[in-house]
């Protein structure tokens, strides 16, 4: 497909590997990310590792119509990673993967080498270029979106196993008529990682709160409050944290653990869902558990959220549904300065298959 030739990328340069780039190699590819993230890597990786993928594998892709290259430093060759376009498939679409060296990210490495090598291939005549990545590998899916992919979907348990659980795969793709520019997300993420007005702390939900979000979702008022009138089970509260990253990044939804901010204790949960990007709209809800009511940490989450998303989005609208019966959340929401609006009759789905109000609020951009 490629000439076996280096390829200039910025900062950096996509070369053929030698022998002597086995020991960084194999530094690098002890990284634990690089283990769980790439399947069929070897663990532990060793320096015969490296030299088999040098000697055997990469001959093999080059062979089949693929391309494998280092990313390494122009000036002093020391390697920061690797990229691949794997052989086309007999409609001539192609695909393109990366691993970095640990000590080369957060430096735009992955976007120059990505963007390079797929415009080269396009240069050669390729229609279509995919990058696939694990729904928990978001460093990966920002890469994709700066090199101008666009996120396609999830191939459901197409990956890697863990465990007993085989893994999810986002795709992003981009077609040589595409402009390449990069893609603007809709939802940021925080500042820094996380919003504070020094009480509260609102963070990313991650899988390592699954267990405590779960606990909250089976509390019974939270429970009864939630759209959906089935009882929550451990896999779907699972699935929400495992899934959080992917989706605030493609602009699906934002899903934040409430924090207390002094002792980092989970508190509850609050989101931004049904985001409509025409509209500029988005809603909002929440769940506190009960040992953490009572001072005001749910109004203040809500004021940081929603004051977060009129600065960094271009949401302008934040809406929020209540039973018209549940006033502990028409006070939270008058303190954060929403209005009510409407009672909409028989919205939302109850127990034993009656229909119950929603009660309608909003709050918008100044």
């Amino acid at each position: 497909m490629l000439p076996k030739e280096a390829i200039p990328a910025g900062p950096v340069v996509l070369r053929l590997p030698a022998e002597g780039d086995a020991d960084q190699i194999a530094r690098a590819c002890a990284d634990p990310d690089i283990a769980r993230y790439i399947p069929f890597v070897p663990t532990p990786y060793t320096r015969d590792d490296a030299l088999a993928w040098i000697t055997k594998a990469l001959p093999a892709t080059w062979e089949n119509g693929g391309a494998d290259f280092v990313v390494a430093d122009p000036g002093t060759g020391e390697v920061l990673g690797a990229a691949v376009l794997k052989p086309p498939d007999r409609f001539g679409v192609t695909e393109v993967g990366y691993w970095l060296a640990p000590w080369a990210r957060g430096r735009g490495v992955a976007t120059a080498a990505v963007r390079a090598l797929t415009e080269r291939a396009f240069a050669r005549g390729v229609p279509r270029v995919g990058l696939i990545a694990e729904v928990e590998n978001v460093p990966s899916q920002q890469v994709a979106q700066r090199c101008g992919f666009s996120h396609e979907g999830v191939l459901r348990a197409a990956g890697s196993p863990r465990g007993d659980v085989r893994a999810d795969l986002a795709v992003f793709g981009r077609l040589a008529t595409d402009p390449g520019d990069p893609v603007t997300p809709l939802l940021p993420f925080f500042p820094g990682g996380s919003l504070t007005d020094g009480v509260v702390r609102l963070t990313p939900l991650t899988t390592a709160d699954a267990a405590d979000y779960h606990a909250l979702a089976c509390v019974p008022d939270v429970a009864d409050s939630h759209v959906s009138a089935v009882r929550p089970d451990y896999a779907g509260s699972e699935m929400v944290c495992r899934y959080a990253g992917h989706r605030w990044l493609t602009g699906q939804r934002a899903d934040i653990a409430i924090r207390d901010a002094v002792t980092g204790e989970f508190a509850g949960e609050i989101q931004l869902t049904g985001i409509v990007a025409p509209l500029g709209q988005a809603m909002i809800g929440y769940g506190l558990h009960p040992a953490h009511r009572g001072r005001g940490m749910v109004t203040r989450a809500v004021n940081l959220l929603v004051e977060w998303a009129f600065t960094h989005t271009a949401l302008r609208r934040i809406v929020a549904g209540t039973a018209p019966g549940n006033t502990n959340s028409h006070r939270v929401l008058e303190r954060a300065g929403f209005t009510r609006e409407h009672l909409v009759k028989g919205l939302l789905p109850g127990p034993g298959g009656t229909r119950i109000d929603d009660l309608q609020w909003a709050r918008t951009r100044d």
